[in-house]
């Protein structure tokens, strides 16, 4: 905690800390910001099932930890996609500006 304090009075920003034991690791603070979605039906009823299942406790915490959950599983994915959308920056910025 002390360190967190530290670095947050640097950085001037919150920072994130945690701890980790046995394999588990558990985040104490963190910041959560809302976002305004447009989900339809179908997107909803799965977001709808984690929280029936007691997966999540509430939809938002439903569409948290689907976004967790897909930064996961296809990290290389996502890695790929990032990598793609520099090259693209790069393209855009070497190109002729529009007046």
């Amino acid at each position: 905690m002390k360190i967190a304090d530290r670095l947050a009075a640097v950085a001037k920003r919150s920072v994130a800390w945690g701890a980790s034991a046995n394999g588990v690791v558990t985040i104490y603070t963190s910041l959560a910001i809302p976002v305004m979605t447009r989900l339809r039906i179908t997107e909803r009823e799965v977001l709808d099932t984690l929280v029936s299942a007691g997966v999540a406790r509430s939809r938002s915490d439903a569409a948290s930890w689907c976004v967790r959950f897909v930064g996961q599983r296809e990290s290389s994915w996502l890695s790929d996609l990032r990598s793609t959308l520099e090259g693209v920056s790069k393209v855009r910025a070497e190109g002729p500006t529009l007046s």
